[in-house]
């Protein structure tokens, strides 16, 4: 269900990317990057967290680690990732899928500074199963993410 949110959005925002099914899991940055073909670099890994009473996704680089010190100073208060279930309840993507795309509205999405280290990368698209390769631009364009600097590495 969380791929077809994925298409949706690919379709309301006029995207033409294909959405790479994979037999192989992609859940995990290494596993990603090895299914791929690809660098740990370039895996635009997305992490969720709450942050007072909102919910945030934060893109980053699949090298990168959340700075608690970068990310209190940004956000105001400590990083706390949601746990596998309100990951899955509140971005409505399961954990591994969890991607920028097709996100409730309420969902704030923030893009890491880290990430500016390729020109392509390759969000999830809404499985553990699903990647779609796009450039940074176009990352950014598409998911109107705002930048930040809230990662290590």
């Amino acid at each position: 269900m969380s791929v077809e949110a994925v298409e949706a959005f690919f379709k309301e925002k006029q995207v033409n990317h294909q959405i790479v099914l994979l037999e192989e899991s992609s859940a995990t940055v290494s596993l990603a990057a090895e299914a791929l073909k690809a660098t740990e670099r370039q895996i635009a890994k997305t992490l969720a967290f709450n942050v007072n009473d909102e919910s945030i996704v934060i893109v980053a680089c699949g090298t990168a680690k959340i700075d608690n010190r970068k990310f209190k100073d940004t956000f105001h208060t400590k990083a706390k990732m949601m746990s596998y279930e309100e990951t899955l309840e509140k971005t409505g993507h399961p954990v591994g899928g969890v991607c920028p795309f097709g996100l409730p509205k309420q969902v704030k999405i923030y893009l890491d500074e880290s990430l500016k280290q390729s020109e392509e990368v390759y969000p999830a698209a809404g499985s553990p199963h699903a990647v779609v390769k796009m450039s940074l631009h176009e990352l950014a364009e598409i998911t109107e993410g705002e930048w930040v600097d809230v990662c290590k590495g």
